[in-house]
């Protein structure tokens, strides 16, 4: 069994300065939301770490853990730090990525009102603009008459604009001066 020290990979004489960066450190690479380990896994391993920074930076708490691992005679070999368990941060080769854990049910929820709520606004602006009796499809405004006058709707299919006119280029529409 590992003591709180090996856990946070600091030594016996670490000071809570110390103590704090270690467990920011092992927390980022524990913690249940972004370790490579499978959640429940991650999950104790955080559980227990956490655990032994609460320990070691109460200082009554640290004093009596001392006492009862120096009855234990445990202390003597506390000051290696064990890091055999935790994956290598300061690899360079690049890592897959890991299983991803199931949505929970509140994350299914939000997603299912996100949802209805595209629905519902997509339902009042077509409700309001068929209230105000406008039409689904506008023509832009800058589309006039003239460069329109040659349009051919015929039912079942795709209107095709005809070219009445076109300039000394061949282009159909008009230019500019």
């Amino acid at each position: 069994m590992k003591s709180h020290y090996e856990r946070l990979g600091v030594a016996r004489s670490a000071d809570v300065d110390t103590i704090h960066l270690a467990f920011r450190r092992r927390s980022k690479v524990l913690h249940p939301d972004t370790a490579p380990l499978p959640a429940e896994q991650a999950a104790k391993q955080f559980q227990l770490l956490c655990e032994a920074y609460e320990l070691l930076t109460d200082p009554v708490r640290r004093q009596a853990y001392d006492a009862s691992l120096m009855a234990e005679g445990l202390l003597a070999g506390s000051s290696s730090v064990g890091t055999e368990a935790l994956p290598s941060m300061s690899s360079s080769a690049p890592k897959g990525v890991g299983v991803r854990r199931p949505l929970s049910g509140g994350e299914w929820f939000s997603l299912l009102l996100l949802g209805l709520t595209l629905l519902f606004s997509l339902l009042i602006g077509f409700g309001v603009a068929w209230a105000h009796g406008r039409e689904l499809q506008v023509w832009p405004s800058w589309l006039n008459s003239e460069q329109t006058a040659g349009r051919i709707s015929t039912p079942g299919v795709i209107n095709v604009v005809v070219a009445s006119r076109t300039d000394a280029f061949g282009s159909p529409f008009p230019r500019f001066s």
